[in-house]
């Protein structure tokens, strides 16, 4: 009971990070550097009370994780800018699970047991149709050029920035398979520098970039209980409850910002929550077999 309560925190630390950035305010790279400064002054204080053994390897691959984060959360809040929150979060995060389980699968070899195939599948399809549904729009609602223009947009933005989240975590889960807490620090410099590069080293503290470090703090948060979750009721739970803070997000951006859906268009959301449910639990219990 435990593992749980600590596994539903960074579902919700993780999942509030769309709507409470959307609402303090500020452009994708403002909020993207905000969001790195707060979790570099989480992570040294993690580093300076847990004072873990640094070498060149750790430090040098820990800053290149980071810089693959900061384009992926980078291309996620541009995707929110355009598609909104409740729309762009279950859209990552369903993208993220998917294809991060087919490289698995296919290149890293993860799944080796029939009842793997099987259960990781029937996963898949259920994390398709949350994509399906969570997107689908009102088509009775006209769409004018523009609308269809800025969703275009979010599904590129999307698109880098499933690839900038994937290959960190390949990084640090298949290849290097650094301990947590010690790679935390140098990952934070890592975000730093990606998320100055991207605002190509035009930097400014400004008071909606310091506003937006408090949500790089919720981050921070939300990996420590991770670890603790993944330590009391195993990674499979943890890694389960994580993926599901894209509910939270839908329903913060639909609260917290304003942002409306048809009748259909509720439905729809409901029917790709619930499939995402289904295709996340599954996948931890492929995880866990």
């Amino acid at each position: 009971m435990e593992g749980i309560l600590y596994a539903l925190i960074p579902m919700l630390a993780w999942g509030s990070i769309g709507f409470a950035s959307n609402k303090i305010g500020g452009t994708a790279n403002q909020q993207t550097f905000g969001m790195t400064l707060g979790a570099l002054f989480f992570a040294s204080i993690v580093f300076v009370v847990v004072r873990p053994t640094m070498d060149w390897t750790l430090l040098l691959f820990g800053i290149l994780g980071g810089m693959l984060w900061s384009l992926g959360q980078n291309g996620q809040f541009h995707a929110m800018k355009y598609m909104g929150v409740s729309v762009a979060n279950p859209l990552s995060s369903g993208a993220q699970l998917l294809f991060g389980s087919l490289i698995g699968v296919f290149i890293f070899g993860e799944w080796t047991r029939p009842i793997q195939f099987i259960l990781g599948f029937i996963a898949l399809a259920f994390l398709l149709s949350g994509i399906y549904f969570s997107s689908k729009r009102d088509e009775e609602i006209s769409q004018t050029e523009g609308q269809l223009t800025e969703f275009s947009k979010g599904i590129r933005a999307l698109t880098y920035s499933t690839i900038g989240y994937l290959s960190y975590a390949i990084l640090f889960n298949n290849i290097m398979k650094f301990d947590a807490l010690s790679v935390v620090f140098p990952m934070s410099i890592g975000m730093v520098l990606g998320a100055m590069l991207l605002m190509r080293f035009q930097i400014s503290f400004a008071p909606v970039v310091l506003k937006n470090s408090f949500v790089g703090i919720l981050w921070g948060i939300g990996n420590i209980f991770m670890l603790l979750a993944a330590k009391t009721a195993g990674l499979a739970i943890a890694f389960s409850f994580s993926q599901l803070g894209m509910i939270i997000s839908i329903i913060g951006g639909i609260l917290f910002l304003g942002e409306t859906k048809t009748k259909k268009e509720v439905k729809w959301t409901i029917i790709g929550i619930l499939c995402f449910v289904v295709g996340a639990v599954l996948l931890g219990v492929v995880k866990a077999q």
